[in-house]
């Protein structure tokens, strides 16, 4: 079985070869890697395209600067694996990753997607993910609606799983991932592998958070685009409203105190209008 390992990178010349080096030292697995640069300005282009030229294992790919989900769209494309696993350039997975997951999907051939725990480092220093991070298997919908507990970098499927739920939605410059888990864990359940198998780094300048401060206001986006859907049932639309009212008052306050009162005034009149909306709909 070949797995298709997908590395999307931006400006990250310095901690790609890590992310690589991490995905080479994955034994006894069939894998391809895909670097899928997004219009990097930096090294990159060079030296991922030499080594492709050495090893017939890794290919590298071109997205001309249109975002994260673009550019995990043009891997996923491009993959030739029965599955598929995600790796931020800034990351790196600990060995036994894959296999462990691989092993996952043969004890449990109903399901589609899994992922493992993960070691936070920031700052160069390790830290302890807060409760509100805490990873859960199974049917994990309503969990899931106050922030993303899926990470990309742990998480693998089977390619049948973009199938059934679709592929990221490249109108979102950021949390796609948030739209993407929220979208399949209506009605997939998500494999839970209760060791670390990866290691992420946060703290760095070039992180998304930092480029969009107001990451609430894409999970709203992603809120009242499942709203709009019709494939929740009650209990769920009910969960997703309650989180979208509550998302919606935070984002109006911050607006309101920033002085955009026009923002403020929208976000606290969205959420009566999307449930309006769903009524006639």
């Amino acid at each position: 079985m070949l797995v298709s390992v997908i590395i999307p990178t931006y400006n990250r010349e310095t901690t790609l070869p890590r992310a690589l080096k991490s995905a080479f030292a994955q034994k006894g697995v069939f894998y391809e890697v895909l670097v899928v640069d997004d219009g990097s300005t930096d090294g990159t282009a060079k030296w991922v395209q030499e080594m492709a030229q050495r090893r017939s294992d890794v290919r590298y790919l071109y997205e001309s600067n249109q975002g994260p989900a673009a550019t995990r769209n043009v891997g996923i494309r491009e993959a030739r694996g029965e599955f598929i696993a995600f790796l931020d350039s800034d990351d790196e997975w600990l060995p036994g990753k894959l296999a462990r997951q691989l092993r996952f999907f043969k004890e449990n051939p109903d399901y589609l997607v899994c992922q493992t725990e993960e070691i936070w480092i920031r700052n160069g220093r390790r830290v302890n993910s807060m409760t509100k991070h805490k990873k859960f298997g199974g049917w994990i919908f309503e969990k899931s609606l106050p922030l993303t507990l899926v990470s990309p970098s742990a998480v693998m499927m089977r390619r049948k799983f973009f199938d059934e739920v679709g592929l990221f939605d490249e109108s979102f410059p950021a949390c796609e991932d948030y739209d993407l888990w929220l979208r399949a864990s209506l009605f997939l359940p998500f494999g839970l592998i209760e060791k670390p198998y990866v290691v992420k780094y946060g703290g760095h300048s070039d992180q998304r958070s930092k480029e969009f401060p107001v990451m609430d206001g894409f999970r709203i986006k992603a809120l009242c685009k499942i709203l709009e859907s019709d494939k929740l049932t009650p209990s769920q639309r009910e969960a997703a409203f309650h989180e979208l009212r509550k998302k919606c008052e935070i984002v109006s306050q911050g607006a309101l105190k920033r002085g955009k009162i026009d923002e403020s005034q929208y976000y606290k009149e969205l959420p009566e209008r999307i449930h309006e909306q769903t009524l006639s709909a």
